[in-house]
This record gives structure tokens, sequence and C-alpha cells, in this order.
């Protein structure tokens, strides 16, 4: 058996969470609430959000953009993860979800941490890149509406610095991009046949894109991170 072959059953995986996860009760209150709404399958696991809060402290990030806020679990690591001075772009169109990550983003006190624009992603990128914000983020997160993931990626690489860092979620689509017709029954519905198709090609596009290096990582459904070159 080769190491790529493994697969973690729940009690490996139950393991790995016992034996290193670091979750704050405030996270771990947002995530219980959020797995009450009947879109919560949209939530990064816990393991996933610490991993994102150590890139950011890697890589020494202080400006970052999250693209699809759900309920603030992934923007409240990251903002979690960086010093008093930093600054964070949370951009989404849901008032009801964005109200829950505000409470909790308060009761972390990194709520002045975080610029909520509640408005479409691509209309809130394209308006900072005509203020002359290019170049200027360290780290972003794309986990939003699949069809516009180019043009969020895109736009992400105009904003990114060199060196900056980008992680796209979603990227194996519950192994939709190998075999639409296997993807479990209750997520059937969830991603449309165009978001397949779109999450694909810029999966192929990020492997031979000259202008960044890549990692896919097989955590969750999928991350990708791209380095700018």
């Amino acid at each position: 058996m080769q190491k790529s072959n493994l697969e973690f059953n729940d009690d490996i995986h139950k393991y790995v969470l016992d034996n290193s996860l670091r979750e704050s009760r405030v996270l771990n209150d947002l995530r219980i609430e959020t797995q009450k709404d009947p879109a919560a399958i949209m939530q990064i696991p816990p393991e996933q959000g610490q991993f994102m809060s150590m890139l950011v402290k890697l890589t020494g990030a202080k400006r970052t953009i999250e693209i699809g806020v759900y309920t603030g679990y992934s923007t409240l690591c990251v903002a979690l993860a960086m010093p008093d001075d930093s600054y964070t772009l949370a951009c989404d169109v849901d008032e009801h979800w964005t109200n829950i990550a505000k409470k909790y983003w308060s009761k972390s006190q990194v709520d002045k941490k975080i610029d909520l624009r509640l408005a479409p992603a691509l209309d809130t990128l394209n308006s900072i890149i005509d203020e002359g914000q290019e170049e200027s983020y360290d780290f972003i997160f794309i986990d939003a509406d699949k069809n516009n993931y180019d043009n969020y990626y895109e736009l992400s690489l105009l904003l990114l610095k060199s060196g900056g860092l980008l992680a796209i979620d979603n990227v194996l689509l519950f192994g939709s991009v190998v075999d639409p017709t296997q993807i479990d029954k209750s997520l059937q519905g969830v991603f449309s046949d165009e978001d397949i198709r779109v999450v694909s090609d810029l999966n192929f596009k990020i492997k031979n894109d000259k202008r960044v290096e890549v990692s896919m990582l097989k955590m969750a459904d999928g991350l990708t991170l791209v380095r700018k070159v």
C-alpha cells in the first residue's frame, strides 16, 4: 500500500482533532451554532481553520481578504492569528449569515480588524483595485460561489503582493471534479454542472500557471495553496 492511497476513518479523524486541535471557546460556539443551519456544509472544519491560522502567522500576514464569509468561522480564525493593527476585507452578500459572524467577531474582540462589505464580491474587489490597492494584500481565501472562481482567482492575483498566499477552498467538490456521477446523494444539487466545469478548469489552469507556485491538499473538500511569484 502506498501512503497516497490511505483513507482515514472517523476514529482517525477524531484522533487528529483530539491530539492537535486548539479551538477557542468562541470558535467552538460559532461552529456549533453554524451546524444548526441547513447550509452548514459550507463551513470549513476546525482543523482547516487552525491550519489557515498557522499559514497567516508563518507568512506574517497583516492584510487579508475573505471572499465568502458565511457565518465567519474562517474569517475569525484568520483575524485571531494576526496582530492588532491587521486588516481583513470580508466579502459576502448575505446579511443573515454575516450577522451571526459579527456577533462572534465582537465576542473575540476582532471586529475592529474586519471590514465587512455586503455586496457582490466581484464588485467589491474591482472597486478596491480602482482605488489603487493592487499588490497590497498578503493572504486571500476564496470560498464563495463556484461559477466565479476563475474571476476571483484573477482578481486575487492582482491584489496579492509578490510572495503573497492564496487559499482556494472546495477544489475537489466532493469528488465531482473527477466523476460528477459519484457525488453523494445528499450533495446532489449543491453544485451545478457549471460549478464543476469552472472549478475543474481552474484546477488545470493553476497547475500550468507560471505566475504562481501551487500545492493542492486533500484537506476537507480540497484546498489549493497558491503563492504569487
